[in-house]
């Protein structure tokens, strides 16, 4: 593909490929597809990745004006159906956006705008929630020193009027410069679902680029927060695959005790929840790709620009959400800022 594909269009207006996964049934598909085309000041594609579709929506958009339908019709993750996406758009810019999120005429191009600060990497929307609009799903993910990773400012109502930096952008709704995405590498298709994002937010921080969340690029997601064994597994395999790859040497060294302490007591939590099992089968999934993790670590370790002292200001020692608050969080956040503000000046 050529780079000279990758320009503003005919009329001057900046191109982005919006890049949406169709899996299972999705009833705000469509009007997602549909919203995305009906972008204002930014000339927009939608690349939509079959990824197991289980209605006949992809057969309907495909041949619409503006709509290249790519995949191969089964499940290949949220991960590596995005990097097929990527990989077929022609945008200078490409957008992240959820098959269940509705973008408001103007948020790509608020993105867009963001974009246009060599500082930025990436810029996200203000995700809302659907049913209920006046409230957050999230002003930005927040990325915790131990590798846990969140939507920040759930259910709040919008009380920012300028962008604010985030640890993390919500994969929902996001913009980056394909550039900077192809300077990454996207997703690391081991990682299937979650912590992709926050994967893609810290690497970009570590190569001194920022992420900001747009309060007025606003998309409205049908966000249902759910608890299955495929989730637990998923989740915790990813968070300890984030952070042995990502943390430094020494943050690792340093954070050793509070990070064995987590283990110990997600297998506690799993153990006393029912998903023993699958705590494990992460275990065991992580040993057997110990190959994987020594190559992914060494090529991040030699992409970094930006020391684990710089960029980790944007974490949080704080475990801070009304969707996960297990037994003993107060002890746990005040142990857990008291040592953090011990050993930061050493990372």
């Amino acid at each position: 593909m050529q780079e000279t594909s990758r320009e503003t269009d005919s009329a001057g207006l900046p191109r982005v490929s919006a890049v949406v996964l169709a899996w299972g049934a999705e009833p705000l598909l469509r009007r997602s597809v549909e919203a995305l085309l009906a972008s204002v000041k930014v000339e927009v594609d939608v690349v939509l990745v079959d990824n197991g579709c289980t209605t006949d929506d992809v057969e309907q958009l495909r041949g619409a004006a503006g709509v290249t339908v790519v995949g191969e019709g089964h499940n290949v993750g949220f991960s590596a159906g995005c990097n097929v996406g990527v990989a077929a758009s022609v945008g200078e810019y490409v957008a992240l956006i959820n098959g269940d999120a509705v973008v408001e005429p103007t948020a790509l191009a608020r993105l867009v705008e963001e974009l246009a600060d060599p500082g930025v990497g990436i810029a996200a929307g203000a995700v809302r929630l659907a049913d209920e609009p006046d409230l957050l799903n999230s002003r930005g993910n927040e990325v915790h020193v131990l590798g846990l990773s969140w939507v920040g400012g759930f259910r709040e109502r919008e009380t920012r009027t300028e962008p604010t930096e985030t640890a993390g952008a919500m994969g929902a709704c996001l913009v980056t410069r394909r550039a900077h995405w192809d300077r990454l590498g996207g997703f690391d298709p081991h990682y299937f679902a979650y912590h992709e994002d926050a994967d893609l937010s810290i690497r970009t921080w570590r190569v001194g680029l920022r992420v900001v969340n747009v309060p007025d690029a606003v998309a409205l997601h049908r966000y249902e927060f759910s608890r299955n064994s495929f989730k637990f597994y998923l989740v915790e395999r990813n968070r300890v695959m984030f952070v042995v790859t990502l943390w430094g040497a020494r943050s690792l060294v340093l954070l050793g005790p509070p990070l064995l302490v987590l283990e110990f007591a997600m297998v506690a939590l799993a153990a006393r929840q029912g998903w023993l099992p699958d705590k494990l089968r992460g275990y065991r999934w992580l040993w057997q790709h110990r190959g994987h993790l020594r190559q992914r670590r060494a090529r991040l370790r030699a992409e970094r620009t930006v020391s684990d002292r710089v960029w980790m200001r944007v974490l949080t020692d704080r475990l801070d959400t009304p969707l996960i608050n297990p037994p003993g969080t107060p002890v746990f956040n005040a142990a857990m800022a008291a040592y953090w503000r011990l050993i930061r000046r050493w990372v």
